[in-house]
């Protein structure tokens, strides 16, 4: 099986179901012949590497290991989903402090231990809080760090196809920008249902003000309603997504969704938020989103509770005013 590359992948919760996943589809996706598993769960790890290792997958050198060191070392890709998991009654929001430690370490530790890295996709939660601590620490420059936004996207696709009852394909161009979590931006105006724009069809009776209003509702509501049917998060659609976002910054098939990304402009500043993006192997680069006034309110609010979640480990002490963030990372201005 040719692959993209040689050069090093590391799945960091590979011994968990979203980590798991991760590294099988990378295999299966022929993305590089060096995957390297990381979890400091040893036994759940040798687990997961003793299946893969039994697929009988060839062209591809599966490694796994306990230690960090080792996990980072040489590595040029990297995928994170090692933060705690979400469970049922807890928002993304619930689990800020805890993760936000891991993700502070873990630039620590890319900095340390993998300088040269050329991009990490960071999507455990609050994955854009997450993702910025990562950037923050790792001193990675901003295009080297992606979040996993684009499930938010996907799952208003998902709704709007079961509305509609038509193909995925037929659906173009859904979008939600901002936060990864129930504050997200729905965006109307961007997409087209079998070629005509959803907002010219908003308020018809083929779609209502109250039918667009619940289907807002259940793509803000979807990682929670995953969790009452299932027991546990997401980990099938996230880890898929995660796995073509790297794949784009190695160079293949181009991500059609949007990510997560570090912006810092005349509007929005010193956060990681979904935006338009373009994932490929300069990393990620974004484009200012344009909606309706009312999408902007919603960006807009979206954004100021991103900042909220910012600025109270600000206030805690965990990170430092962001004056001082340069200091840290000289590539954030």
């Amino acid at each position: 099986m040719k692959t993209l590359t040689s050069e090093k992948l590391t799945i960091i919760g590979a011994a968990g179901m979203i980590g798991s996943n991760m590294a099988q589809t990378a295999i299966m996706m022929g993305l590089t012949s060096e995957i390297c598993l990381y979890d400091p769960f040893a036994k759940g790890l040798e687990g997961v590497a003793e299946e893969l290792l039994q697929c009988g997958f060839s062209d591809v050198h599966i490694t796994y290991t306990a230690d960090i060191k080792e996990a980072l070392t040489n590595c040029k890709y990297l995928v994170s989903s090692g933060g705690a998991a979400r469970k049922e009654g807890m928002t993304r929001e619930d689990l800020l402090k805890g993760n936000a430690d891991i993700a502070i370490q873990l630039g620590k530790d890319i900095k340390t231990y993998c300088p040269d890295l050329k991009h990490v996709v960071v999507i455990f939660n609050p994955a854009d809080i997450t993702g910025l601590l990562v950037l923050l620490y790792s001193g990675l420059k901003p295009n080297q760090v992606s979040t996993l936004a684009a499930l938010d996207s996907t799952r208003l696709r998902n709704e709007l196809v079961k509305h509609f009852n038509i193909a995925p394909e037929q659906i173009i161009n859904c979008r939600t920008y901002g936060g990864h979590g129930e504050q997200m931006a729905v965006f109307a105006s961007t997409t087209t249902i079998d070629s005509k724009p959803l907002s010219e069809l908003m308020g018809t009776p083929a779609l209502s003000k109250e039918q667009w209003k619940e289907i807002q509702e259940k793509v803000t509501q979807g990682g929670k309603h995953i969790i009452e049917l299932r027991g546990r998060s997401s980990f099938q659609s996230p880890a898929y997504l995660s796995i073509e976002m790297i794949r784009a910054v190695m160079g293949g098939e181009s991500f059609a969704w949007p990510a997560g990304v570090y912006v810092s402009n005349n509007e929005y500043n010193h956060i990681m938020m979904a935006m338009e993006t373009t994932l490929d192997k300069k990393g990620v680069t974004y484009k200012e989103v344009s909606g309706t006034t009312e999408e902007h309110a919603a960006l807009n609010n979206s954004y100021k509770h991103l900042c909220d979640l910012r600025n109270e480990l600000i206030n805690s002490g965990i990170i430092p005013a962001i004056t001082d963030w340069k200091a840290i990372n000289p590539n954030l201005g």
